[in-house]
């Protein structure tokens, strides 16, 4: 597992993916923190959490697209499938190299923060730094984001074509947002619950509030457990057919 990581989180540098990624996310972030905080004189980073959110939907997949679908295309996987590699080896250093790049990018919202809380105590105006609600966004992005990349992952198993997988990622991660608008045509009350008790957004949002609840930590613990359980599966099927 860990060659696996080093290898695929080197190969992020090797390419001109893992620089694209993390500029992006940089220009983004930065951009929103001018937007809604340094041009207004707030130190309220929720909004710049919020629209990286959205950003990361898309973001993430193009982060991800390659991980499977590219050794598919060219034929290196076989060797990978031959190999005494566990399948769970490999999938999650796939895994933690994306989610490494990731936390590299996302690390810049600490930098920001640090910023932020240092201007508010100089201004004398008598004000403290949200640490509370930023942390909670800060957490509940870094799970999102998990989530989004053993999403992209399992797509990525899916096709050899990385656009397919980049496309297929996006609309998993958009369904994944979508239940609590599903649930509101629901009228039969169990299907209802199901819905709800699915839904990804209400629960991301407890987070943006503050609110650290194991219950949600788990959640979505178990939705990465679940899409890389499915990568795995498919890999093993693919092993052996």
């Amino acid at each position: 597992m860990t060659a696996i990581m080093k290898r695929e989180f080197a190969s992020y540098f090797t390419s001109p993916l893992g620089y694209v990624y993390l500029a992006v996310f940089y220009g983004f972030s930065g951009l929103f923190l001018w937007i809604t905080c340094l041009s207004s004189g707030s130190a309220d980073m929720s909004y710049v959490f919020l629209w990286m959110f959205f950003i990361m939907m898309i973001l993430i997949p193009i982060l991800t697209m390659r991980t499977m679908a590219d050794d598919k295309r060219q034929k290196t996987d076989q060797l990978t499938l031959t190999s005494p590699v566990s399948l769970f080896g490999l999938v999650a250093g796939k895994f933690l190299a994306a989610f490494f790049i990731f936390l590299i990018g996302t690390a810049i919202m600490l930098i920001y923060a640090i910023g932020l809380a240092g201007a508010v105590s100089g201004s004398g105006t008598g004000l403290t730094f949200g640490w509370a609600g930023f942390f909670g966004n800060f957490v509940g992005i870094v799970l999102m984001g998990a989530v989004f990349i053993s999403a992209g992952i399992f797509i990525s198993s899916l096709t050899e074509n990385q656009m397919i997988a980049a496309i297929g990622s996006i609309g998993v991660n958009i369904l994944l947002c979508l239940f609590d608008v599903i649930s509101n045509f629901v009228t039969v009350d169990f299907l209802k619950d199901i819905i709800n008790a699915l839904s990804v957004l209400y629960k991301y949002q407890e987070f943006t509030y503050g609110i650290f609840s194991l219950k949600n930590i788990l959640f979505f613990l178990s939705l990465i457990v679940i899409f890389n359980f499915l990568t795995m599966r498919n890999i093993e099927r693919r092993r052996w057919s």
